[in-house]
């Protein structure tokens, strides 16, 4: 194998399990979110291609924290947010669990992209509860439908050839 890939701008490795978000779903993804993300702190917690912390931060957001443990694939995000030259990209070399037990302040949005083949959804929905601001909402994508625990609300959900994908709230208590 070996080699890059290009999405548009953005250039990214060869990787196992590097799947970047599809155009459709990212079109959907945005308009579900609304066409700005002016102001918005967004979490990009399995950055992978950067698909989709790119497109945040070309829609307005006050910040995007990009985490991607792949050291590879992390140099790939660095080279493409210089190449944008998105000056409001963060980027973490890190375990995207681990990030996720730590605090890291208030997010509005959360991608989850996680491989597809990992349990990394069930684990680390909870782990989000103190990442998330009020009206926060999380992305999520995956292989098979996905069913979140009661704590979660399901606002919009689809499907585009083998992507299950939807958003989510914490429910109030």
């Amino acid at each position: 194998m070996g080699g890059t890939h290009r999405s548009r701008l953005i250039e990214f490795p060869d990787a196992d399990g590097l799947r970047p978000t599809p155009d459709r779903v990212r079109e959907t993804l945005f308009n579900w979110l609304g066409q700005t993300l002016y102001g918005k702190r967004c979490l990009d917690l399995f950055a992978g291609s950067g698909a989709l912390g790119f497109e945040a931060a070309s829609r307005g957001a006050e910040q995007v924290l990009m985490v991607e443990n792949n050291r590879t694939v992390y140099q790939s995000l660095q080279a493409n947010a210089q190449k944008l030259g998105l000056s409001n990209i963060a980027l973490r070399c890190e375990d995207g669990l681990k990030f996720a037990r730590q605090e890291n302040g208030l997010f509005d949005v959360v991608f989850l992209d996680p491989p597809f083949k990992s349990d990394f959804l069930p684990r680390i929905l909870p782990l989000l509860e103190n990442s998330l601001a009020p009206d926060g909402v999380v992305y999520l994508e995956s292989g098979i439908p996905f069913e979140p625990d009661s704590a979660w609300r399901e606002l919009k959900r689809a499907k585009a050839g083998a992507v299950h994908y939807q958003l989510l709230e914490r429910k109030q208590t």
